[in-house]
């Protein structure tokens, strides 16, 4: 393919495994989670812009963009050869969104819409660990955890996830039923509780970007409050992760692979998300 961000966009696609290794997409579950949901409410942001709330929420909203648009013949060519080992309509549609999508910006930048890049929370979601499936009642399994895509009204009022950085996504996966908290007004540190079989695990996540063990946190669930703490859904507890790494990615290069070393790396490197 001659454009290079559609071709990017169609490499990381064929690197997907979509029916991949049971224990390692579960061990992805609460990122691929997030992702989801930060997928459905880009793409009401787009189906509300282009009238397309009938396609929501798997769709190639380039058909919207722009009925006449086509690819060249070489990427129209490669795209079709790939799709057809794509299982699903869903995914194929997506797949090719993202392509086409992909080779419109590069054409003509100024004629897309001020909206985050629709499709890249759904590519980052394939990335770690493929496929999704329909059940019969209209939910969605997403490989160890069930979801109900909802409506495009409702997935507006989703708050926007936009630290799309593996870092991010990598300090959200974790055995067990999770608990987030901040503490106090500052809404730092950030601190946890997981439960795995019954056991518990408190933890904080400290400057070097790893969930330590923790005592902040009171034994009693009743007591949380009185503590200063302050009970967080997912996507805030992603967006205080992200600021996290932000502010480690800002620190001066102490030149001994520290962790300011290591964070402006994984910073520089991964986040592919536009404002939202």
């Amino acid at each position: 393919m001659t454009d290079r961000t559609a071709s990017v966009t169609l490499n990381r696609l064929r690197a997907v495994e979509w029916v991949g290794d049971w224990d390692h997409v579960l061990a992805r579950v609460m990122s691929r989670r997030v992702l989801m949901r930060e997928y459905l409410r880009r793409a009401a942001l787009w189906a509300q812009a282009y009238s397309a709330e009938s396609a929501w929420p798997f769709f190639d909203v380039t058909e919207y963009l722009d009925p006449a648009f086509r690819l060249p013949p070489e990427a129209a060519a490669e795209l079709e050869a790939y799709l057809s080992r794509v299982p699903g309509s869903e995914l194929r549609e997506t797949c090719a969104g993202a392509v086409r999508l992909a080779e419109m910006r590069e054409r003509n930048p100024a004629a897309l819409p001020d909206l985050p890049d629709l499709y890249e929370p759904l590519i980052l979601f394939y990335e770690r660990g493929g496929e999704f499936v329909r059940d019969n009642a209209g939910g969605m399994d997403l490989t160890g955890v069930s979801f109900r895509p909802g409506t495009p009204e409702g997935n507006l009022s989703t708050p926007p996830f936009r630290a799309l950085n593996e870092t991010v996504l990598d300090a959200l996966d974790a055995e067990g039923r999770i608990s987030y908290y901040a503490v106090g007004a500052s809404r730092a540190p950030l601190v946890r509780r997981r439960v795995v079989r019954g056991e518990r695990h408190d933890e904080v996540f400290g400057p070097d970007l790893r969930w330590e063990p923790t005592g902040r946190l009171p034994e009693a669930e009743e007591a949380v409050g009185s503590a200063g703490l302050v009970p967080l859904d997912e996507i805030a507890a992603a967006e205080l992760i992200g600021a996290a790494v932000g502010r480690a990615s800002r620190r001066p290069d102490l030149g001994d692979g520290s962790v300011a070393t290591t964070a402006a790396a994984a910073a520089a490197t991964t986040p592919r998300d536009a404002p939202a």
